[in-house]
């Protein structure tokens, strides 16, 4: 499988829409990067109660799925607070919906600490999302 096939550019474009819908933000605030391993920058207009200079991001990618992250003011790697975790890099949007509003209402057990691993890079991932291709 090559990096450009379309069905994973497609249907990763279709699916991080699906997301930012559900999260009430459109496409145009997400970052798409198709060099293995393929990942997503989803950026939010919220703050946490307890980091209130920064701003919240979501991250996926093909390995790990999706994590909440919050901006530095550095200009360094955002700093990942929680892994939504699951048995798939692709849940289901709401599901992503509710892995951040427990963490914008404090929930600490939300997610996990460390990174899943839920798949090799490069595996798969076109089959997975054949479902949101238009």
């Amino acid at each position: 499988m090559s990096l450009d096939d379309p069905v994973v550019s497609v249907g990763l474009r279709e699916y991080l829409s699906a997301v930012a819908t559900e999260l009430g933000v459109g496409l145009e605030s997400c970052t798409i990067d198709c060099d293995l391993p393929r990942s997503a920058y989803l950026a939010l207009d919220w703050r946490l109660d307890r980091f209130p200079g920064r701003d919240l991001a979501l991250l996926w990618d093909e390995r790990h799925g999706w994590s909440a992250a919050i901006e530095t003011h550095s200009g360094e790697d955002l700093i990942v607070l929680s892994y939504l975790g699951g048995d798939s890099v692709l849940p289901a949007p709401d599901t992503v919906a509710r892995f951040v509003a427990a963490l914008r209402a404090g929930d600490h057990s939300a997610g996990r600490p460390d990174p899943p691993a839920l798949r090799d890079a490069g595996q798969g991932l076109a089959d997975d999302l054949r479902p949101y291709l238009v």
